[in-house]
């Protein structure tokens, strides 16, 4: 072949090149597919981590998502989790969370009470947030979940039957995303014992305490709701039979045997109906009403004057309705104005009446027993290191008016000594942002704080010299039963199968 021929020959196959090279990055790519699905590097794929380029467990995807719907009695809630498998036990990289907009009379599922289709697509909004934050190519095989709470009950067994059956129906046939199975309690009303549970697995999986090779001693979770509050811990047991301790748990419904991360945990846990702070605020109403009926128990003209009550804050006043059960004279309800002191506050009294309608002289069938009659081993002598978190309503009370992160319930009892005594004591509060608005907003802080402490101290009896914990959020997540309750769902054996078969 001649030079000259040679040179065209070998020009034109680079200009070829170059034009091929061109529509290749030119060419649209393709959709892109799960590393874990079709093997790919990290690098091929975005649905990747930066934590690992494959999973621990070479059975499970590298990425997983999960849905858990809180739906709660004011409104629902949705939580979208994203975790990786790098490790044994799942970790979390992301959350989304979203809420239902509040209105009149509420927008929990239990609000449209006889609508139950109306109820069923009150999540519409909340499953769209999933279907845009959940990839294509993982919404066959993300879990959903529905855990409604207590107040779903309030509408009887039969609305709230056909209530959860619309959502199943809704949830299935409008979405891509595999439901839980009724068998494993996919869309239910949940018990109190899951939910304190759920409550001590998420902060301890966000502390690091579970779900890793080391075990490390468990926090204790103290959850504060409106109409209950949960208690759920580790506890622990000297082996001598000379120490006058027994060398376990008792047997009970307290006794919650649980399996996380490869280790075996024996907890106690019990939920209090009937002692959350809403409830706790209309108990003490109620126990100055009838001290105050006993006075002179046929007048009732007192029920248009302002009552005197030691826990409304002193020179301040609240409109109370306070419910009374069947066959009692003042039942169903009556409306109330509560007056707090004119000038000395009345802190002393206040804890008085939130200690009674604990009912620490109820009769205790297997000692010890907390309060209510209800057994608990002593935290003092069972749980007297270990970290304590207290939140809901413990972390609403006491982080607004300054406090720490953590504190003694001494500090928590001069902070409730401060708060009775009412303006005059007030000014302590201007250097906390929001704290003046908020004491000048609720004439019940004073009785808030006082059932909190007599809660903590005289019915748990942790001595006031123990510190606890507030928090709201733990590595930037949202704390409660959420985040417990979904990390079971990552098994297929937690009662659903993807909804198609995915790419091999």
């Amino acid at each position: 072949m001649a030079q000259t021929q040679r040179s065209r020959f070998l020009k034109t196959g680079a200009i070829v090149g170059v034009l091929l090279l061109v529509l290749f990055w030119l060419s649209p790519s393709k959709p892109a597919v799960p590393s874990s699905i079709t093997g790919q590097s990290p690098t091929e794929s975005p649905q990747t981590t930066t934590k690992c380029s494959k999973p621990y467990d070479s059975s499970k995807p590298l990425i997983q998502y999960a849905l858990m719907i809180d739906a709660g009695s004011t409104g629902s809630r949705i939580h979208v989790y994203r975790f990786n498998n790098c490790n044994p036990t799942p970790e979390l990289e992301n959350e989304v969370f979203e809420q239902t907009q509040k209105k009149e009379g509420g927008s929990g599922l239990s609000s449209y009470k006889d609508d139950a289709e109306g109820a069923a697509r009150s999540l519409d909004p909340l499953m769209e947030v999933a279907m845009k934050t959940v990839p294509e190519e993982y919404k066959s095989c993300t879990p959903v979940a529905v855990k409604a709470t207590a107040g779903l009950r309030m509408v009887g067994a039969e609305m709230s039957g056909k209530i959860l059956e619309a959502v199943r129906h809704r949830l299935e046939t409008a979405y891509p995303f595999p439901v839980v199975s009724r068998e494993k309690g996919g869309i239910e009303i949940m018990d109190g014992s899951d939910e304190g549970v759920y409550a001590w697995i998420t902060t301890n999986y966000l502390l690091g305490k579970i779900g890793g090779p080391d075990e490390t001693p468990t926090a204790a979770v103290f959850d504060l709701g409106g109409g209950s509050t949960q208690i759920v811990f580790q506890p622990t047991f000297e082996k001598s039979a000379s120490g006058g301790m027994p060398d376990r748990l008792a047997d009970g419904d307290h006794k919650y045997q649980l399996q996380f991360g490869g280790r075996s945990f024996e907890l106690y846990q019990h939920s209090h109906l009937g002692y959350g702070l809403m409830a706790g605020r209309e108990a003490i109403h109620r126990a100055v009403i009838e001290a105050k009926m006993a006075l002179n128990p046929r007048d009732r003209s007192w029920l248009s004057d302002p009552i005197p009550n030691p826990c409304i804050a002193p020179a301040m006043q609240k409109q109370v309705n306070v419910t009374f059960p069947e066959g009692h004279v003042l039942s169903p309800q009556v409306t109330v104005t509560m007056a707090g002191p004119k000038e000395m506050s009345a802190a002393a009294q206040c804890r008085g009446l939130a200690e009674k309608i604990l009912r620490k002289d109820a009769e205790c069938q297997l000692a010890p027993c907390s309060f209510n009659g209800v057994h608990q081993p002593s935290l003092e002598k069972t749980f007297s290191r270990e970290d304590v978190y207290i939140f809901s309503y413990f972390f609403d009370r006491t982080k607004p008016l300054g406090m720490p992160d953590s504190f003694t319930l001494d500090e928590l009892h001069q902070l409730t000594t401060t708060v009775c005594a009412g303006e005059k004591s007030w000014k302590i509060f201007e250097s906390v942002e929001g704290a003046m608005e908020e004491l000048y907003d609720r004439p019940d802080w004073c009785l808030d704080l006082n059932f909190m402490l007599g809660l903590l101290h005289t019915g748990y009896e942790m001595p006031l010299t123990r510190e606890v914990k507030i928090a709201k959020k733990i590595k930037n997540n949202e704390l409660g039963w959420c985040l417990g309750a979904s990390l079971p769902l990552l098994s297929q054996e937690s009662g659903w199968t993807c909804r198609i078969n995915q790419i091999s």
